[in-house]
């Protein structure tokens, strides 16, 4: 049977591809609908597929509602079908992705699978990417319509720059390339938002938990997950210490 790592890699391809061929043909569509009808088709695909694959596992999306089944299930899919909406509907922007990762009880993300279709990659938690420091400044990588307000005095703090970019999971995977050092968030998020970049870049070696420090928990009664810090493990005691200092 196939791995659980590399169904999340193969599911998050073909939901990528499916969402490429959808603003390929759709020209007529505005940015608002086309990435309406993107979330729509995306979350169906892997719903369908995963009830075809893992059919006794349970499926926490962002596109559908949500059953408190989930809370009693061993093995629990979390998935963004699109994340990144708006930058997906403007469709010159590369920053958006498809997040699958799987949760199970007493061990927390044990695959996971980050795909970024203009770019051609998957990224997955069992293939591990070794990391080079970046060269320069650090760069803290934040959203780029809800930075956080204490972003700018973290960013001081550590003789860093802010670098804004669409996507969790862009953002994520720009840190595991080497083309950022951080990505900082606060201000809502949800369990989907984060469960599969968490667990491609923990595979890989980097750092992530909440801006507090506290580990970053999945599956629970409520999904909202609102904060979260990605880096280099050098760099988490002092952004932690930061955090510790601005963000209150």
């Amino acid at each position: 049977m196939t791995t659980d790592a590399r169904l999340a890699a193969r599911l998050a391809q073909q939901a990528g591809e499916l969402l490429r061929e959808l603003r390929s043909t759709s020209a007529d569509l505005g940015p608002k609908e086309l990435g309406k009808r993107g979330d729509s088709l995306s979350n169906e695909l892997l719903l369908r597929r995963l009830a075809q694959e893992r059919p006794g596992d349970a499926v926490l999306t962002e596109e559908s509602a949500d059953s408190s089944a989930r809370l009693q299930a061993d093995r629990v899919w979390i998935i963004d079908p699109l994340d990144g909406t708006r930058e997906f509907g403007l469709g010159e922007r590369p920053d958006w992705a498809v997040h699958v990762a799987l949760w199970e009880a007493g061990k927390g993300i044990t695959a996971a699978a980050v795909a970024q279709p203009d770019l051609g990659r998957v990224y997955a938690s069992d293939e591990i990417v070794a990391q080079s420091p970046r060269v320069g400044r650090t760069r803290i990588l934040v959203s780029d319509t809800r930075p956080p307000a204490f972003a700018a005095a973290v960013a001081g703090a550590v003789d860093a720059e802010l670098v804004p970019m669409g996507s969790a999971g862009a953002k994520a995977m720009a840190v595991l390339r080497g083309e950022a050092d951080a990505y900082l968030h606060a201000g809502g998020q949800y369990e989907w938002d984060s469960a599969a970049p968490v667990g491609v870049v923990l595979a890989a070696g980097l750092h992530a938990c909440r801006i507090d420090g506290s580990a970053l928990r999945y599956n629970s009664p409520d999904p909202y997950l609102p904060d979260l810090l990605i880096c280099r493990p050098e760099l988490a005691k002092p952004l932690l210490a930061a955090l510790g200092e601005h963000a209150r």
